[in-house]
């Protein structure tokens, strides 16, 4: 079991990784430098071995594939990860993982939104979306993370041994972020500088079709983790168009005794029991989710025991 591991998922960075991994191994001298290659046609994995990594391969694309074969195969009492690109300084990590090692953290966040991200940053957009992601989750969830999509985290062996990896992609940071919030893990943030990408380096994200990745990914996980705010919302419009639609049918109807809007009148029969079974659905679903939490719990007591062990062999 290492004491920390440092996770490089890495694609097409050449011009980069080289540096990413001295910098670590002068930085954490006693942390076991990772790089997964996820199908380079550049050199990547052989710069990396050259720096002193351990270079291992994921060949289903995406970087959430990638962290999940990380997660799986390496054990560790603190984990550090972070992005081939260089554009997250190695310098935070010695905090980073005291924070785990000592506090007893699960999962530290290296916040670029509070230093330098939007005036190293020459996207707009990315700029925008990250703001955007960020107020959003913390509105829906109530929490307080500051960097919702950094790619600069430290994890407890715990939170990676409890973690579900879901995605596929970049939307990754944002499954993390709300696993932690919802399963009540201790996070805390972590103020960092960030540098844009040295000239010739190419960020893998696109801005429009990971963006709407990530918003499929808010929506789905409110659904999953807060069903009964979710469908209560629902239920709520389908309630509000219903009777919205149905009072001048009322109208009509005590001024002539008639109801000449017989659709009108069914659909709105039909839109209030929609809103009825969502109400339902939300409060059937809100009950598993209760007890989801609860069986979480003896997973964690689980992680904890197997750390022993694996400790306790070392």
């Amino acid at each position: 079991m290492d004491k920390i591991a440092v996770l490089v998922p890495c694609y097409n960075e050449s011009k980069t990784i080289k540096k990413v991994v001295e910098d670590f191994k002068r930085i954490l001298p006693e942390a076991v430098v990772y790089v997964y290659d996820n199908n380079s046609t550049d050199g990547t994995d052989e710069i990396a071995r050259a720096a002193g990594a351990v270079v291992r391969y994921e060949h289903k694309q995406g970087k959430g594939n990638v962290i999940r074969r990380m997660f799986r195969e390496i054990d560790a009492e603190c984990y550090i990860m972070t992005d081939g690109d260089d554009t997250y300084p190695v310098e935070p990590t010695r905090e980073m993982s005291a924070m785990i090692l000592e506090k007893g953290m699960d999962m530290v966040v290296g916040d670029r939104l509070s230093s330098t991200y939007f005036t190293e940053n020459k996207r707009p957009f990315h700029n925008f979306g990250n703001s955007m992601v960020r107020k959003t989750i913390n509105t829906l969830f109530k929490s307080d993370i500051k960097d919702i999509m950094t790619g600069l985290r430290a994890f407890s062996y715990r939170f990676v041994k409890t973690f579900p990896v879901i995605s596929k992609g970049f939307e990754i940071e944002t499954e993390m972020t709300i696993h932690a919030i919802d399963k009540n893990m201790f996070v805390e943030n972590c103020v960092i500088d960030y540098r844009d990408r040295i000239e010739g380096s190419e960020s893998k994200l696109n801005t429009y079709s990971d963006g709407f990745k990530v918003i499929k990914t808010i929506i789905k996980l409110y659904k999953d983790y807060k069903p009964r705010q979710f469908f209560s919302w629902i239920s709520l419009v389908l309630f509000v168009l219903s009777i919205g639609f149905f009072i001048p049918v009322l109208i009509t109807y005590f001024k002539t005794g008639e109801v000449p809007d017989f659709p009108t009148l069914i659909v709105c029969g039909f839109a209030m029991i929609a809103a009825i079974q969502c109400y339902i659905a939300g409060l059937i679903l809100s009950t598993i989710v209760a007890k989801d939490k609860q069986d979480f719990e003896f997973k964690l007591i689980t992680a904890d025991m197997m750390e022993k062990q694996l400790r306790n062999k070392d």
